[in-house]
């Protein structure tokens, strides 16, 4: 299926199901420019990449569903634009001839609030909150965690949330400009405004989900926009509380993988016990012709990643 960077499916052997990727389309109609770091940035171009991807998908005929890692619409989108870009991005979306399921991400939430985003994206979820799971194969779980949980940006000015957020932020980091980890060091230079964390309540959530997965005998693929590991992604852009995230993962054997978009360079690590984390290469960075989407074909001992150009085939193995 499209170019896949070298990587070979097993001789003989058919996946249990197979899933299509991309993140940080981040569209907006407005001319090319650069990210802070000063990495060129295709606002326009983005939604071919994402064009590419639904077609390479939809001829793919083993392929069983697509999930997008977060951040469809950028945050420098025209404020009075914000519903038509992220309709327009949805709408190619929705040419999928498979079931699409979304995550949500900070460039989502500059745009919209979380109460027109998630019917939008028909994102299951109570409250506004954006975390579910779903069995592709009877012998796998998908978890979808919502970074976003506990943020200054998404919910109501005055929400209980977005107040926790800015009171935790003003302890954390000293700078007047929130988004900026000047002055910050090593692994606290995550705590900026752009990332959030994963809530109390979701958190008894994910260790109730993964106790259930354990008892059925299923391996579990975790996915979030945030990543949890500094190997595969920069500091400045990991969930705040992935430690504890990672703690209640850690506590099981049935993770397998822990999935991202985020992070934009893309990046690849295996932790202490065994989990593999990747964090995908952003389609809004694609220059001109160039691509970044892949499709997963999974087994009951390996994930396969198979990438289309800047995308990174990945291997990732463990113990069936």
């Amino acid at each position: 299926m499209g170019l896949t960077n070298g990587l070979a499916s097993p001789p003989g052997k058919k996946p249990l199901f197979s899933f299509g990727i991309i993140s940080d389309v981040q569209y907006a109609d407005i001319p090319d420019g650069h990210s802070f770091l000063g990495v060129p940035r295709y606002y326009r171009h983005s939604i071919h990449v994402l064009q590419r991807a639904i077609q390479e998908w939809n001829s793919h005929q083993d392929l069983n569903f697509v999930i997008n890692f977060g951040d469809i619409v950028d945050g420098k989108c025209p404020p009075g634009q914000s519903l038509d870009a992220v309709k327009k991005v949805n709408y190619e979306f929705q040419k999928s001839n498979r079931p699409v399921y979304h995550l949500i991400g900070n460039h989502c939430l500059y745009n919209l609030p979380r109460d027109k985003l998630l019917p939008l994206l028909k994102i299951p979820g109570l409250n506004g909150l954006a975390y579910y799971d779903f069995s592709p194969s009877p012998e796998y779980r998908i978890v979808v965690l919502d970074g976003y949980d506990i943020s200054a940006i998404g919910w109501p000015q005055d929400h209980p949330k977005t107040l926790k957020a800015l009171e935790f932020l003003e302890k954390k980091n000293p700078n007047s400009d929130k988004n900026s980890p000047e002055g910050l060091h090593g692994l606290d230079r995550r705590f900026v405004m752009f990332n959030g964390a994963v809530g109390r309540e979701q958190l008894e959530w994910l260790d109730g989900t993964l106790q259930d997965a354990t008892k059925l005998k299923q391996k579990v693929i975790v996915c979030c926009h945030l990543p949890f590991d500094d190997v595969a992604s920069s500091q400045e852009a990991l969930l705040w509380n992935y430690d504890e995230v990672m703690n209640i993962i850690h506590q099981y054997n049935c993770v397998k993988a822990c999935l991202s978009g985020h992070d934009h360079r893309g990046g690849y690590s295996i932790d202490s016990h065994g989990v593999h984390h990747r964090s995908f290469e952003a389609s809004l960075e694609c220059p001109p012709d160039t691509d970044a989407y892949g499709h997963i074909d999974v087994y009951d001992d390996r994930l396969l990643l198979f990438g289309a150009d800047r995308m990174q085939s990945t291997e990732m193995y463990f113990n069936s």
